[in-house]
């Protein structure tokens, strides 16, 4: 089958890494911390995906961003500490290195800052694999379509020869936005029945699933 895709953009929490329970705990531990009212699970997974302005504003609506930075260190305390049992999902970087054999352009977009994708690169040593990335705290938080538009071009190809993975509804809703096909994951942060609102081309149950459809469809 001839190639579909040139360029495979991949979400980072909750697609590649492991990462959406100790994302939800750090935040509800951060709010817990400042006696702050602490969202429910489902609230704190919403947000995953989101830029960190845009998570606080959604999950606190009535809290003056002058109060942001307070949150923000409680929940990098928690997250650090959490973060040190995370890792990929199994078969995620075998899954990256095949790609990349095949000739794949491999990119991330993500809502994590820039500090916090390197840090995650070096830590899981696939920073290799990518030929671009994009943060959340470089332009446009999704959905907005700006991440995967900087990645298009920097990448120099087209929204029809580029195919977004992720798995929030916010992966979903920028790839429409950038006229871009998506694939759906199910082993992260949103319900599978959010994700299938959003029309992809399949939803995926886990790593394993995800590197069979690739291998057939990209």
């Amino acid at each position: 089958m001839a190639r579909q895709f040139d360029l495979l953009v991949f979400d980072w929490d909750g697609t590649l890494m492991d990462s959406a329970a100790c994302i939800a705990n750090a935040l509800q531990a951060a709010c817990r911390d400042l006696a702050f009212p602490v969202p429910s699970e489902r609230d704190a997974r919403y947000i995953i995906g989101l830029g960190l302005n845009d998570a606080l504003a959604h999950i606190l609506p009535g809290l003056a961003r002058t109060e942001y930075p307070r949150v923000v260190e409680r929940y990098r305390h928690h997250f650090l500490l959490g973060d040190q049992e995370t890792g990929l999902f199994e078969g995620a970087a075998e899954m990256l290195a095949e790609l990349h054999r095949a000739g794949h352009l491999l990119a991330v977009a993500t809502g994590k800052s820039r500090r916090g994708l390197e840090r995650a690169l070096q830590a899981t040593a696939i920073g290799p694999y990518f030929h671009a990335t994009r943060c959340a705290d470089e332009g446009f938080s999704k959905p907005h379509p700006g991440m995967l538009q900087w990645l298009i071009a920097e990448l120099k190809t087209t929204p029809e020869r580029t195919l977004m993975i992720g798995d929030t509804t916010h992966d979903m809703q920028m790839a429409q936005a950038a006229g871009v096909a998506r694939l759906a994951v199910a082993h992260g942060a949103h319900d599978a029945c959010d994700l299938l609102g959003y029309e992809p081309l399949a939803c995926v149950a886990d790593c394993a699933t995800l590197r069979k459809w690739l291998r057939v469809n990209a």
